[in-house]
């Protein structure tokens, strides 16, 4: 049958609601600069740390954040690595991956910094990454800096993506 409700989002402690096995494989924290993103991821990962079995990763622009995470959590500087592009910025996700089967979760503090889509619709990067999230079940959540108004329809209308504006 498939999920019943993508869009039910309760604060950010997702309250999900599935018809079958099937689930969200994306979320995203979408807001204009200043409307508290990274606090609720933040606030996210240092919960659910608590209850994940696997590994966590926290991909960020910098490494501003490395106090307030958890010691647990893997905090990745995409900043290091030379990344210029979308498709770059996939295949490096998808390697760590590749490299670590125990990632449970994956979030992307700054996702549009550092996936260096700026001024690109970026629908089809989230799509690639639902699609990966899926195949090798991890949990994604992203931050997206975009106003309501800017944000893709597309992605608003995929099932698969679950979307809470600050």
């Amino acid at each position: 049958m498939g999920v019943l409700n993508y869009n039910l989002i309760s604060g950010f402690n997702t309250a999900k609601i599935y018809a079958s096995e099937e689930k969200l494989v994306v979320s995203l924290i979408v807001g204009q600069k200043g409307k508290g993103k990274t606090k609720e991821l933040l606030d996210k990962v240092n919960t659910d740390v608590k209850t994940v079995s696997g590994n966590i990763v926290y991909l960020d622009k910098d490494t501003a954040h490395m106090f307030e995470l958890n010691n647990k959590i893997r905090l990745i500087n995409v900043s290091e690595y030379d990344i210029s592009g979308p498709d770059e910025f996939y295949g490096f996700v998808a390697g760590i991956i590749s490299q670590n089967h125990d990632i449970q979760q994956m979030y992307f503090d700054s996702y549009i910094k550092i996936s260096h889509q700026t001024d690109v619709d970026i629908t089809e990067n989230v799509e690639k990454l639902a699609a990966l999230s899926e195949k090798y079940k991890v949990d994604m959540i992203l931050s997206v800096g975009l106003e309501r108004s800017k944000f893709p329809a597309g992605l608003q209308a995929n099932e698969k993506i679950a979307i809470n504006f600050l």
